[in-house]
């Protein structure tokens, strides 16, 4: 018996953190033409959150989207607002200056941000808060490969420079 009550404590605590996890705090009902990305930049969601809070809905390439269709925006405590979208010529390293936060936050909000900071692309929508918003990627991973890029986009940063010289994660 004194193993059975720890088991059941912690069986109770976990699937208390999924439903809580799950309560969608804000929706949007899909339109005629609408990407992730234009959902994400009109309703000040990370192209990220919308992929994670949809995750098992909304396909990595985010083209299975039907008009009328409602999706989840961002999760009860785990809903980031503080945006930014992504133009040419952006680096992690200028959009976290541009913001006052430092790099470490801003890959922490933005997993699917490879370290050189060479895979964001115009039209993306990051979070820019100063501390940790987002919900964690599905099933525990830590950078899941749900957010991908349009066929079409465009890389925000063509070089690879990340414009930050210094050690990686040290601001």
């Amino acid at each position: 018996m004194v193993f059975f009550k720890p088991v059941v404590s912690f069986a109770v605590l976990v699937v208390a953190q999924i439903v809580a996890a799950q309560t969608c705090s804000r929706t949007y009902t899909v339109k005629d033409g609408d990407t992730c990305d234009s959902i994400s930049a009109a309703n000040q969601a990370s192209t990220y959150q919308v992929a994670v809070v949809n995750y098992g809905n909304v396909d990595p390439q985010c083209d299975n989207l039907s008009p009328g269709e409602t999706i989840c925006l961002g999760f009860a405590g785990e809903d980031c607002q503080t945006t930014y979208v992504v133009q040419l010529g952006d680096t992690c390293d200028g959009i976290s200056s541009a913001y006052g936060v430092n790099t470490t936050i801003l890959y922490m909000n933005n997993p699917q941000i490879n370290e050189d900071c060479s895979n964001i692309y115009v039209g993306e929508v990051l979070c820019t808060a100063s501390t940790v918003e987002v919900p964690p990627a599905p099933g525990g991973s830590s950078a899941p490969a749900v957010v991908q890029p349009p066929p079409t986009a465009i890389p925000a940063n063509p070089s690879g420079d990340s414009g930050d010289d210094n050690l990686p994660w040290c601001d």
